[in-house]
């Protein structure tokens, strides 16, 4: 055993109450007293480590300081993934801690410049509920659930996939509680108070299990800490400050029975802190000896207020070592590295101490398969295969549910559960560029690095540029090196995916995050092991001391940044996320700028003609947009339908590439009317209209002049048949449909053709003249510049919309119309110039916003692992093509590292809904089944039962037919019980509904035989 005391890691002589080294053993967090505040500070453990590693300058020895408790912070705790830390003070408050991504090193505040924060962590959530000082926190197998306990004398259990969200308090402590710890199958969480009592609580219903008052009833005098500790087979509990007969000691209670017959003796004062070593041990093979059978055993450390620490073996009767007079002030926590050999140590004097043991001396620790294997044997199930703690145990009561269950373990890495197929596709793209892993490419360029001299001898490194490969730590300018090399065979592969958003660099780099790298001081095998969070940072025992200390200074620095952990279970991996909005964003603004610079000179150039050629460019680089779906016939005319990008142009009049009078008009008052733009009239024009059978029409205007009257001509050809039109006016705009032709003249008359040019009725009288005039199908929609709106059937000769004026979208902003469509269903819609668009319900006779490019909702919903492979595509239909953007982006849209994961969650749900509600509005019937698949997905994985319930009453309707029931069966001219059909599958993939699922399950097929 070697003991050492690092003097470097200190808080400036005051007192430390905590210490935990993070799971990967790259790093450990101290927590004490600081000048005026609560300090957690974060330490590079490679130079405790390492006697090199503490001499070389150049390797950090502080990672980050924080200041932000308010007073004395009592513990630090890492979450099992190593992706939080969790804090608490004497400030009354919780605080996480995540990793910032995208910030530089930056100083401590008040401190000499040298004193620089390498690894920026940052506050994400603070978690308010104790009245008094918080005295421990721990995190739940699986980081499920945080705990905190305070001198107020409760326990607040909070859900950690959710911050704030308080999950219970646990009351019934009448002294102030100090310690906390969970049992590592999940089932307890053990608390310990100075009210001489410790108790046991089932996390299944929160309630109290025993409360074992004995040992303790001696005790005097109180502990600062009671840190009571879980042995790694589940089967003990050891207390800290016991009594026996009149002796402190630690109390052994074991498992079964909560007996409380055995004990640690032999130190002088108080027992404050006990650590168990996260391994299971067996005895060591002596070399040539024949393996004998031997029981495994666990390792535990007790630290005492006088001043000495022993550490014990299940197996030995005595102390394997003791150190005495170890600090000069009382031992306040221990923690261990994951490969059981380390152990550092603190105290209330402000030092911290490092014992490093050999595995002759504790032993071979299991690996996690014999330690799943002891697990499986004690409890009937292993830690490994838990997930939620209380569906581990649940039984499957319903055949179907069985095989959705299975199902979903058949194909865990399918598109439901880990995000869309064209993730899945890329991966391989991203970690090789011709034939040489990113790795490789990285760990080359840093052997190349050039170095210069300055005069005064300081050493000056070129920086280079590296293609990310990390989770967190680059910058948002590395974002578009996507390491696609000129020439390289990857190029070509990716054009058709490369979209608006370039949802491609945002896969890509998704994709190189959910792929765990075996990077320098992780082993490769633990890549293959399948299990969930606890194990997936742990590092097989003997390779973390003996690896890292291979690697070079330089890159035992790197390490840190180059690890990975592996995405746990409902936690999603968020820096690559958040780092994936800078590149939508960016692009928008891009893709904006050119629209504007369109504008611009549309207005400034007079000549008319100029104008007809200036269209095409514009819609060249549409194809750039849409997804490279390069239609050249389209460069005049409406566009598709099925377009997943609407123009941003000032498309109010699409079919006829004319010039604009005004396009500067503003609203000045209320009393004022609105004028939007209207085309001017042009000699002669023509446009195109469709794709599959196209419809060319040719206006040419005073083509005579009889009896004073201008005549005007409409020549339309479709599939080689033609028909001409006589028009007693010149005319402004005309478009059509594969049904009619409409024509909008100078005169404001408005007249519809048959798609055989047989006119359908008489010349409709417009209030004031065309600004934008749409066909589709039989529906005609005329938007005048009086802002008013009108769409008529002309099959059936009904108003769909009667002389709808846009006062109240336009009122109150300068905005003005930039772009108009009828979909298919006759619902017309309007884009504004400020982004957002609406549609106009003629049912309900109220403009409805469906798109808005400003809302931050669309930037923060994450529902990508709701996203299953067949929806990956994004759907088609009028509200991808408003929304401006393929509809994958929202799947890959940031996830804001900074946004608390419940308000995250709002954000998504309240995107969906919205999503939901517009395809409903708008009546397109594929995109409202589309999004409410994936909505269904999301309210499934994250639990909101009473929103699911409704939704499954609403699509089964009432069982028996009545008089009194309003309910529809169809929406859109979907069945909605053959929808429901289709929710069912999704329902059965949560255990937690299965009730739920078997109710609607058995009341459809009692439909279904009627």
């Amino acid at each position: 055993m070697k003991l050492l005391k690092p003097s470097w890691v200190s808080h400036n002589g005051k007192a430390i109450f905590s210490v935990d080294i993070h799971p990967d053993g790259t790093k450990f967090a101290t927590g004490g007293q600081g000048e005026d505040s609560g300090k957690v500070v974060i330490w590079n453990m490679a130079p405790v480590l390492r006697d090199e590693d503490e001499k070389n300058e150049n390797i950090p020895k502080l990672l980050c300081q924080m200041d932000n408790h308010l007073a004395c912070v009592n513990c630090v705790r890492w979450s099992n993934n190593g992706l939080c830390l969790a804090s608490g003070g004497d400030d009354k408050l919780v605080m996480v801690w995540k990793k910032a991504a995208f910030i530089g090193p930056s100083t401590v505040f008040g401190s000499s410049s040298k004193l620089a924060n390498v690894e920026q962590w940052r506050c994400v959530t603070i978690l308010r509920s104790h009245t008094g000082d918080v005295m421990d926190v721990a995190w739940s197998p699986h980081d499920l659930w945080l705990a905190s306990c305070s001198v107020d004398n409760t326990i607040v259990i909070w859900n950690a996939r959710k911050f704030p969200e308080i999950v219970t308090t646990l009351k019934g402590h009448t002294g102030l509680v100090k310690g906390l710890t969970w049992d590592p199958v999940g089932k307890y969480i053990a608390s310990q108070a100075d009210d001489h009592s410790l108790k046991v609580w089932r996390t299944m219903d929160w309630q109290m299990d025993t409360n074992i008052t004995k040992p303790f009833n001696e005790c005097g005098g109180t502990t600062h800490v009671l840190r009571l500790s879980w042995s790694p087979d589940g089967q003990y509990l050891v207390s800290a400050h016991a009594m026996n007969n009149s002796g402190p000691t630690a109390q052994i209670i074991e498992r079964d029975g909560w007996k409380t017959n055995m004990d640690f003796v032999g130190h002088r004062k108080a027992v404050t802190v006990v650590k168990f070593n996260p391994k299971i041990f067996k005895k060591k093979q002596r070399n040539g000896s024949a393996p004998k059978p031997s029981c495994p055993y666990c390792c535990c450390a007790v630290g005492s207020k006088d001043r000495s620490l022993s550490v014990w073996l299940t197996s030995l009767k005595r102390p394997l070592v003791v150190i005495h007079d170890l600090f000069d002030k009382s031992i306040m926590d221990i923690t261990w590295t994951l490969n059981g050999l380390g152990m550092l140590v603190c105290s209330m004097d402000g030092t911290v101490a490092f014992l490093d043991f050999s595995q002759d001396e504790l032993g071979d620790p299991l690996n996690e398969e014999e330690k799943n294997a002891i697990h499986q044997n004690i409890y009937g199930k292993s830690l490994a295969v838990t997930m939620d703690t209380q569906l581990s145990s649940t039984i499957i009561e319903n055949p179907e549910m069985l095989k959705y269950q299975q199902e979903r373990r058949a194909a865990p890495t399918s598109s439901g559960a880990q995000g869309a197929s064209l993730e899945n596709q890329t991966p391989k793209l991203t970690n090789v560029v011709n034939g040489e892993s990113l790795e490789d490419i990285r760990k080359n360029l840093l052997k190349k690095q050039v170095e210069t001299r300055t005069a005064d001898g300081r050493r000056r490194i070129t920086p280079l540029c590296i293609a990310q490969l990390d989770t967190g730590d680059f910058s948002p300018a590395l974002f578009n090196s996507v390491p696609i090399l000129p020439g390289s065979s990857v190029a070509p592969q990716l054009t058709p995916q490369l979209s608006s958003d370039s949802n491609t660099a945002n896969s890509l780099c998704l994709k190189a995050n959910q792929e765990p790298a075996a990077s320098p001081t992780k082993t490769t095998d633990d890549k293959d092991s399948g299990t969930p969070a606890v194990n997936s940072a742990s590092l097989k025992s003997n390779l973390l001391l003996t690896t890292a200390s291979k690697i070079e200074p330089m890159k035992a620095l790197d390490s840190r940044f180059t690890e990975r952990s592996k995405p746990t279970p409902g936690v999603t991996s968020s820096p690559a996320a958040a780092a994936a909005m800078p590149v939508s964003t960016v692009d928008r603004v891009k893709d904006t700028s050119v629209l504007k610079d369109w504008k611009m000179k549309e207005e400034t150039s007079s000549d008319s003609e100029d104008k007809v050629q200036k269209v095409p460019p514009l819609v060249k680089r549409k194809p750039e947009m849409e997804g490279a779906e390069v239609v050249e016939k389209r460069k005049k005319g409406r566009p598709r339908k099925d377009a997943k990008l609407m123009m941003a142009v000032p498309q109010a009049f699409p079919q006829t590439p004319v010039s604009v009078e005004k396009e500067t008009v503003r609203v000045s008052a209320p009393a004022v009317t609105l004028k939007l733009p209207t085309p001017a009239v042009q000699k002669s024009f023509s446009s195109q209209v469709g794709t599959d059978s196209v419809l060319y029409l040719e206006v040419e205007n005073e083509v005579s002049v009889v009896a004073g009257a201008r005549l005007s001509q409409l020549k339309c050809s479709r599939d080689g048949r033609e028909w001409d039109a006589v028009l007693p006016s010149r005319i402004a705009v005309v478009t059509g449909s594969s049904d009619v032709v409409a024509v909008a003249c100078e005169d404001r008359t408005l007249s519809i053709y048959s798609s055989c040019g047989r006119r359908l009725l008489p010349s409709i009288m417009l209030p004031t003249p065309i600004s934008a005039l749409h066909c589709s199908g039989f529906f005609v929609m005329a938007l005048t510049a009086s802002a008013t709106l009108s769409v008529w059937n002309v099959q059936k000769l009904t108003a769909v919309v009667k002389n709808e004026s846009l006062n109240s979208i336009l009122l109150g902003s300068d905005a003005t119309v930039s772009s108009s469509m009828l979909t298919d269903q006759g619902v017309p819609v309007v884009g504004l110039s400020n982004g957002k668009s609406f549609c106009f319900s003629s049912s309900m006779e109220t403009w409805n916003l469906i798109a808005d490019k400003q809302d931050a909702l669309v930037q923060c919903a994450d529902f990508r692992n709701c996203v299953s492979a067949q929806d990956a595509l994004g759907s088609v239909g009028p509200l991808a093509t408003t929304q401006g953007r393929s509809l994958s982006a929202g799947r890959l849209a940031s996830r804001l590292s900074s946004t608390p994961h419940h308000l995250q969650q709002g954000m998504t749900l309240a995107f969906l809904e919205q999503q939901l509600s517009s395809a409903l509005v708008l009546r397109s019937s594929s995109e409202y089944r589309h999004w409410l698949l994936i909505y269904t997905r999301f309210i499934v994985n994250e639990g909101y039962e009473h929103r699911l319930r409704e939704l499954c009453k609403d699509l089964l309707g009432p069982v028996h037919k009545s008089s009194t029931s309003s309910w529809e069966p169809t929406v859109l001219g979907l069945r909605k019980r053959d929808v429901l059909a289709e929710v069912l599958p999704v329902i059965g993939q949560n255990l937690r509904f299965q009730r739920l699922f078997t109710e609607y399950q058995d009341q459809l097929e009692l439909l279904r035989l009627k």
